[in-house]
């Protein structure tokens, strides 16, 4: 008996011997695979947000010409002379270099067959306005804003570029000198982690800017180790790739900006992946100790069989509380798609729960129920975001990409085995119990129960949600329709049940509880950045703006406004926004998500001590700005 077991013991062992080191091949094969890929992921990311910060500053230049270059054109047309041009464009020149931009060095321009410099530089006898860039340039463009290559100051070794544009007369041409100072102090920003190094360079090799400043003004096309790093990033098709500098493999990162700059960013292989490395043979050592442990575990396998079995229900429980958290974010994420019917996944699963409870179906029919509840529009996220949050009537076409979403959803969902019921109450809970109904037209009994009971908890909360054109539905209708779809649009006693739900409900507490419209409260003593915020929530009609420019007139304003969201600055004059924070929080619990041009670890972490929501640094990107306002949102009205 003994040696039998001796046996069994080994052969366990070698089982699992050959187990693990499956289970480990196969496991590091693809954590370095998920590793490098989330790298790569990760600095082309890196790359993005810095290439998006390049883009702003340099469209605040053209805005500053097309502004300019309006209010010209306006003189011009009034008749103004060339000195009053003349005064105007040294006014602007002092006034942008000190308020807007100190790198933003003149406007001067052809005007009237005359040139004439903001700054007061006379040209040379034989400067020909006509033949320079800046001019040549502007009237290709026809009359469109455009940027002139960069070129190297010798004197100052300063990268500069021209903005210029053709006005109206088709032979006047306004133009503005700008420094490249605050691109090259950017490339500072450029690294992954600290490791590696960025540049600009534009369409001709001419390196803009460089994290490395000596390597400015370098035409990269002219040096022979250099051509297989610029043939890489002039290939368009790629944004990520491989080369050999200096004898050593390295991945670069590649961005486009106007279709005449390229972003690049070069990291080491070796310093890429080195703590991925490092993991992975700390990892096998692990498994190495883990696998001795096991062995010493199987010796007592017997002894401790019942300890095992608890040790596995236990595992079983976490996996299914695990399962249900990664449900219930998978519906939350579902619905913070849809920025009008927030809440609408949890809702409709708790009907659904309510109306298999009350037919009396057992605890493991109505969780899946539940589930099916959470998950029947997860189809949506194959359908368009501006689709779903139209907040027009739809077209045909339009309602033709709704109408796919249970397939989508069918197919997403039919892979979870275990609960093929699921994948069903996506698929059919918009078919009608009449047969009129999609995808399949399918008709009474032959629909799925789950889909049937999910189709009426999904109808009621359709009535019972905030939608951008009405509010939610008065009872007595919700109650009218649901009557008058009995075996028409749902099936006859399942409808009974939500009618009889709805007649408990006295205080009609089954509806979406808060209101579609969120008022957003701004306090920034700086007007262009409440313009901003203006304009990138100019698509989002949920949202009503107010603004203040300072902490006093923010507390006075939540004395008469119910104020749902507030967008707080750092820094203001008289009371800054830590103690206007502070103040606030007395009189209000609206989230208060703080915005700041300060980027350091102490300011971030002294308004996440205060309770903050978020904080946001200046400048930030519009859709940076809408993604944290919706997520807000989705916490305030998370049930």
């Amino acid at each position: 008996m003994k040696n039998k077991d001796a046996k069994q013991y080994i052969f366990t062992i070698i089982i699992i011997l050959i187990a693990l080191a499956s289970m480990v091949t196969i496991n590091f094969a693809s954590f370095y695979r998920e590793s490098k890929d989330e790298l790569l992921a990760l600095g082309h990311s890196n790359l993005k947000q810095e290439t998006e910060q390049l883009k702003y500053y340099l469209s605040k230049g053209m805005n500053v010409l097309r502004v300019t270059s309006i209010s010209v054109e306006y003189m011009m047309k009034a008749g103004a002379t060339k000195e009053e041009i003349r005064d105007f464009l040294i006014d602007q020149s002092d006034r942008y270099s000190v308020d807007v931009d100190v790198n933003f060095t003149g406007i001067y321009g052809l005007f009237m067959n005359e040139y004439i410099d903001g700054i007061q530089w006379v040209p040379d006898d034989d400067y020909v306005p006509r033949e320079r860039e800046w001019y040549v340039v502007a009237k290709e463009a026809g009359g469109e804003p455009v940027i002139v290559p960069p070129y190297l100051d010798a004197q100052t070794n300063t990268i500069i570029i021209s903005v210029c544009r053709l006005l109206y007369d088709d032979d006047s041409v306004i133009s503005l000198d700008i420094y490249l100072n605050e691109v090259q102090t950017m490339m500072t920003d450029i690294n992954m982690d600290g490791m590696g190094y960025g540049f600009i360079v534009d369409k001709n090799g001419l390196v803009v800017a460089h994290s490395e400043e000596p390597e400015k003004g370098k035409n990269y096309k002219n040096m022979q180790e250099m051509q297989e790093l610029m043939t890489g990033v002039y290939d368009n098709s790629k944004d990520i790739f491989d080369v050999t500098i200096d004898g050593e493999k390295c991945t670069v990162f590649t961005e486009v900006i106007m279709n005449d700059w390229y972003v690049v960013m070069v990291v080491s292989n070796t310093k890429l992946f080195h703590d991925t490395w490092v993991m992975i043979v700390r990892n096998i050592i692990v498994c190495l100790v883990v696998f001795i442990i096991i062995v010493f575990l199987c010796a007592m396998l017997f002894r401790r069989l019942k300890w095992n079995m608890q040790m596995l229900e236990e595992s079983r429980a976490s996996k299914e509380r695990l399962n249900d958290i990664i449900i219930q974010t998978l519906a939350r994420t579902i619905d913070a798609k849809d920025k009008y019917t927030n809440g609408h996944s949890q809702r409709v699963a708790g009907y659904a729960r309510e109306i298999a409870a009350r037919m009396g179906k057992p605890e493991s029919e109505i969780k899946e129920i539940y589930y099916a509840g959470l998950l029947h529009d997860v189809g949506k996220i194959h359908v368009p975001d501006s689709i779903i949050n139209k907040p027009s009537k739809l077209t045909n076409e339009e309602f033709g990409y709704i109408k796919l979403h249970p397939i989508a959803g069918h197919h997403i969902l039919r892979t979870m085995k275990e609960n093929p019921k699921i994948a069903q109450g996506a698929k059919w809970h918009h078919e009608r119990y009449d047969g009129k109904g999609y995808p399949n037209g399918l008709e009474g009994e032959d629909i799925p129960e789950i889909a049937r009971i999910i189709g009426v908890a999904d109808a009621y909360d359709a009535m019972t949600s905030y939608r951008s054109y009405r509010d939610v539905l008065p009872q007595e209708t919700v109650r009218k329709e649901i009557e008058q779809g009995m075996g028409t649009q749902f099936d006859p006693e399942i409808a009974k049940i939500m009618i009889k739900m709805i007649d408990e409900d006295v205080n009609y507490s089954l509806c979406q509880k808060t209101e579609f419209k969120k008022n957003i409260l701004v306090v920034d003593d700086e007007t262009m950045n409440v313009e901003f915020i203006e304009i990138a929530l100019k698509d989002e009609p949920q949202y009503n703006i107010y603004s203040v420019k300072n902490g006093h007139e923010a507390l006075e304003i939540i004395q008469n406004v119910s104020i749902d969201i507030i967008l707080l600055d750092i820094q203001m004059p008289d009371m800054d926004g830590f103690e206007a924070y502070r103040r606030l929080r007395e009189k209000t619990e609206a989230p208060i998500v703080f915005m700041s041009v300060n980027k350091d670890f102490e300011s971030i972490q002294k308004a996440t001590d205060l309770g903050c929501d978020d904080y946001i640094v200046k400048p930030f990107l519009p859709k940076a700005l809408v993604e944290i306002l919706h997520s807000v949102v989705q916490n305030i009205e998370a049930p």
